[in-house]
């Protein structure tokens, strides 16, 4: 019997470093990303739109790390601007569509009756449309505009959150210590503060980094099939469209985004593994 616990007590501890390496990792991924993201383009200190004819599909090489596509532009600045337009735009729309969500699925589990009724009726409406054919809508409305894949984005990822904060928030709410702290006569305030919030984060961030590598893919996907932002914007899925006529003859010229897009995922699925099953 003791030997079966120390087992069960040995799996779980492996399991749990197996999960934080995990995490380690995707959160070593996604500094990387981030440093190159914002301090790349006055590092590197070439204009991502500047063209030169002369210097067409270069190989990689001392003046051009990653070479230059097929306008002359070098791929090294335009990546940089396009991690920091993929990653910024990704995580505020995570972000503003978390607050709403959360919020609102914490009030349907709170007051419950015709308003949860309400609340539901209207995430499942938002979510018997595709979040892409959303996303699409808005871009289809304002071409090319930041703001329209913005909204969509966010609009197509608050039901999760939503969701997701009303099933985690019953149970606390039924609790005993959120009883108890009614009883003593805090007000709704408090309770968020010291008892819902506490229990919904960890659920929450994993919610989080989940959702902004859907914005991530979502947005080059748009950009690879020509209906997100427009060019000369450095934009991942933008640069690949460009690059993919010339894979043969300079391959390194799609394999770039298509690196940055793999690693920007990859590092957020990382934040959201779990150890493995016993």
């Amino acid at each position: 019997m003791n030997g079966s616990l120390l087992d069960a007590s040995a799996l779980t501890g492996r399991r749990s470093r197996r999960a934080a390496t995990r995490r380690r990792t995707g959160l070593c991924i996604l500094a990387s990303v981030a440093v190159f993201s914002l301090f790349g383009p006055a590092v590197i200190g070439i204009d991502p739109a500047r063209q030169t004819l002369a210097d067409t599909l270069l190989p990689p090489g001392a003046a051009h790390w990653l070479g230059t596509d097929v306008l002359g532009r070098s791929v090294l600045a335009r990546l940089a601007h396009a991690a920091r337009l993929s990653l910024g735009l990704a995580l505020l729309a995570a972000v503003t569509a978390a607050i709403p969500g959360v919020l609102l699925g914490v009030v349907a589990s709170w007051r419950g009756g015709r308003i949860e009724r309400g609340l539901v009726m209207l995430a499942d409406a938002v979510l018997s449309v595709p979040g892409l054919l959303l996303v699409l809508l808005f871009a289809a409305l304002a071409p090319g505009r930041y703001w329209a894949l913005y909204i969509g984005l966010s609009l197509s990822l608050w039901v999760e959150y939503f969701r997701v904060a009303r099933a985690a928030s019953r149970p606390v709410l039924a609790g005993d210590a959120v009883q108890a702290s009614r009883l003593l006569g805090f007000g709704p305030g408090y309770v968020l503060r010291r008892h819902l919030l506490p229990a919904l984060a960890p659920v929450l961030g994993t919610l989080l980094a989940f959702s902004a590598a859907q914005a991530v893919l979502a947005l080059a996907a748009l950009g690879f099939i020509g209906v997100g932002l427009q060019p000369p914007t450095p934009e991942l899925g933008l640069m690949m469209i460009e690059c993919l006529p010339h894979y043969e003859e300079a391959p390194w010229l799609i394999a770039a985004p298509m690196a940055l897009l793999m690693l920007l995922v990859l590092g957020m699925m990382l934040l959201v593994s779990e150890g493995e099953p016993a």
